[in-house]
C-alpha cells in the first residue's frame, strides 16, 4: 500500500468532531474532502462504502484512538459530490464513487489517450481500457467499472464515442 502523508490535523483529535463554530467547520469540512481526494489517489481506490468506513486508517486514527462518525463521513460526501469528486451509487447513500477527477476530466483523459494511441475508429474493451498492457501508465489504469463507464457515456452524449454493451460484452467505439 502506498505510505500516505497524514496532515497535521489527522492527529488532532478535535479534527474527528464536527465543529460548531461555522467558520471552523467550513476549514475542517475542506481540510476532510483534500484528505479523502489525496487518499483516494494515492491508494488507487474508488468505492467508498460508508457502513466500513472504520474498516481503514482514513476515517479511523488508531493513534489517537479517534473515528470520524458516518454522519460527518456523509457530509463530506455530499460537499465532493457538489464539486463532481462523489457520487452516490445507491438511493441510501451507503456507497460511493470517490474520485480525485472529475468525470468530465476522466472522460478527456481517455479521448485524449484514445487519440494519442490510434484508437480513433477503433473498439477497445473495458477490458482493455481498465487492464490492458496500452494503459499501464495512464492514470484511468485500474479505473472502477461504473466510474469508466459514466466517463465514457460523456463521451457518448458529445458524440466523441458510442458504448457498445449487449449480453457480457462491453466496449467503447471511439470516434
Amino acid at each position: 500500500m502506498t505510505e500516505i502523508d497524514w496532515p497535521w490535523q489527522y492527529s488532532f483529535p478535535p479534527f474527528f468532531t464536527l465543529q460548531p463554530h461555522a467558520e471552523t467547520k467550513v476549514k475542517q469540512i475542506e481540510a476532510w474532502k483534500h484528505l479523502v481526494i489525496n487518499y483516494f489517489h494515492n491508494t488507487n481506490q474508488f468505492i467508498l462504502d460508508v457502513r466500513e468506513v472504520h474498516n481503514g486508517p482514513l476515517f479511523y486514527n488508531s493513534a489517537i484512538d479517534r473515528k470520524l462518525s458516518p454522519e460527518i463521513v456523509l457530509i463530506i460526501l455530499e460537499e465532493l459530490a457538489k464539486s463532481g469528486h462523489s457520487i452516490p451509487l445507491d438511493k441510501i447513500k451507503q456507497r460511493w464513487i470517490v474520485s480525485w477527477h472529475t468525470l468530465e476530466e476522466w472522460s478527456d483523459i481517455i479521448y485524449s489517450w484514445a487519440q494519442s494511441n490510434g484508437f480513433i475508429g477503433s473498439v477497445c474493451t473495458f477490458y482493455e481500457l481498465r487492464e490492458g498492457d496500452n494503459t499501464t501508465d495512464q492514470e484511468f489504469h485500474g479505473i472502477d467499472n461504473d466510474l469508466l463507464v459514466r466517463a465514457l457515456k460523456i463521451l457518448e452524449n458529445s458524440n466523441r464515442a458510442e458504448l457498445i454493451i449487449f449480453d457480457d460484452n462491453e466496449g467503447v467505439k471511439f470516434f
